[in-house]
Formats: C-alpha cells, structure tokens, sequence
C-alpha cells in the first residue's frame, strides 16, 4: 500500500513540528524545575516563565524549519498571531496545571509533590502541543492559496 503525496506531506510536516516541539518541551521541563525545585517558586508562575523561554525556540524552529514553505506574511503579523495564539496556549496551560495541581493536593490530602506536579505538566504540555499545531496551521503558518493548474 502506498501513501498518497498528501499524506506523505502531512507526515514530515507532523515530524518535523513534533521534533521542534520535543525540543521545546525538553527547554520547558528544565526551565520550569529548575524554577520549581532550585528557586522555590510557585508552580504556575515557573509554568508560565518554562513556557514563554521555550517559545523562543518554538517560534524560530517551526518558522525555519517546520513551516518553511509556507506563505509568509509580515513578519510583524506573523509574531503578533504566534505571540497572541502562544499566550492563550500559555493561559491554557497555566489553567491545567493550575487546576491539576488542585485536585491532585485534594486528592492526596496534602499539597502536591514534585512527582505529582510533573505529572500535571506534562499532561498540560500534551494538551497545549495538539491545540498548538491547530493554530500553528490553519493561522499562525497557514497555507498559501493554491496555485492554478
């Protein structure tokens, strides 16, 4: 069985922005314990800074990379989309961990640990990646108009 060119398209398009998105995610993760764990902050705050540091990583990446035969727009449209689709993943993101990290302490009966806390992030980062990819395509990065036969 082959693979039609669209989905075979599709395919390094979903590789090339899961492995810029890895990368990001391994900044974010170390960011947000480092945050955590060696400063004792507070666990959205270190949330929100991990996820604006791995932004830029993210920007540049699928950009270059991921969506370089895309149409480009303005730059500065360009930045202003991803920032405001970047801060409404961000919020999101916050929210789930925000709300994780609640009913895990209800849960447990006592606050959260550090494993449970990474637990709820890493679930918050799974969450953001799929509603990121959404936006990053159909907006941020959209495809050009199709060209005439």
């Amino acid at each position: 069985m082959s693979l039609t060119p669209r989905v075979k398209r599709a395919a390094a398009l979903s590789a090339r922005f899961l492995t810029v998105g890895g990368i990001s995610t391994l900044i974010e993760i170390v960011t947000f314990n480092i945050l955590l764990l060696a400063f004792g902050w507070d666990a959205v705050a270190a949330k929100i800074v991990a996820s604006l540091v791995a932004l830029v990583n993210a920007y540049f990446g699928n950009r270059q990379w991921t969506f370089k035969d895309r149409a480009r727009r303005r730059r500065w449209v360009e930045i202003t989309l991803f920032v405001i689709v970047n801060a409404v993943c961000t919020v999101l993101g916050a929210l789930i961990v925000w709300g994780g990290v609640e009913a895990a302490s209800s849960l447990l009966g006592r606050p959260a640990g550090p494993f449970a806390v990474n637990v709820v992030n890493l679930v918050s980062i799974v969450i953001v990646v799929l509603a990121r990819f959404g936006f990053y395509h159909g907006l941020v990065f959209r495809a050009g108009p199709a060209s005439p036969a």
